[in-house]
């Protein structure tokens, strides 16, 4: 990037952690425990990034649940299920789960070289999971706030979680960068007025490409050289 940045948002999923697999347990927990067949990992990785409600909701819809198109007569049963997954998932988040590599030394090397540059994790998983893991890891010593899906009123493609990190950061959204490794997050910087990194290695490779990031990388390693900081 030919601009220095000034603020650093970091998706969490796909981005700094795989967590594929905890979640992937959890969904299929929750519908065994509603007397349906567990589904593939990879069709359930697939409805991952936009927040637990709506991968619960996508589960069930592709376990012929509930309809294909949101209902409001489902609400209820997809409440149920939900409070069934986060429950699941609040013990298991961490059966599986770990940090890409590459992903600790690059924000120690950034961190070690810019030691005043803020950075921040922006995720539409929910924040306590999100809090948890990332203290688990020793991740949290690096970010000076976690937000997550239920931090707002609204989830990322939305600026607004994004927005608020950069008033927190006192800088402006064009000096900023959002990490991630779906469509979700190059729009969530596109609306805010930022720019994006992409990771290819997450789990929405096809979604990154088709949002068309400022650049991408393959590796966390490569997170420094491609942000312009090292």
């Amino acid at each position: 990037m030919s601009q220095t940045p000034r603020l650093l948002v970091f998706d969490l999923d796909g981005t700094l952690i795989d967590s594929r697999k905890d979640l992937c347990n959890s969904v299929n927990a929750t519908l065994e425990h509603f007397g349906k067949a567990a589904l593939p990992d990879d069709i359930v990785a697939g409805y991952i990034g936009d927040g637990a409600a709506t991968l619960v909701r996508r589960a069930l819809a592709h376990a012929h649940m509930i309809e294909d198109q949101p209902d409001p007569h489902d609400d209820s049963f997809v409440e149920q299920a939900l409070e069934f997954f986060l429950g699941y998932y609040r013990i298991h988040k961490l059966d599986f789960t770990y940090v890409y590599p590459g992903a600790i030394e690059s924000l120690e090397a950034i961190h070690a070289a810019h030691p005043s540059l803020p950075m921040a994790v922006l995720t539409n998983k929910p924040v306590g999971p999100s809090l948890g893991i990332c203290a688990h890891f020793g991740l949290d010593r690096f970010f000076f706030q976690n937000y997550g899906g239920n931090s707002f009123p609204t989830k990322k493609p939305d600026p607004q979680g994004f927005l608020a990190l950069v008033a927190e950061a006192g800088v402006k959204a064009a000096d900023a960068v959002m990490i991630g490794d779906s469509g979700v997050d190059v729009h969530t910087a596109r609306n805010a007025g930022a720019r994006s990194l992409g990771c290819t290695f997450g789990f929405s490779p096809q979604t990154l490409a088709e949002a068309k990031p400022d650049v991408s990388v393959d590796h966390a390693s490569e997170w420094p050289k491609a942000l312009g900081l090292l």
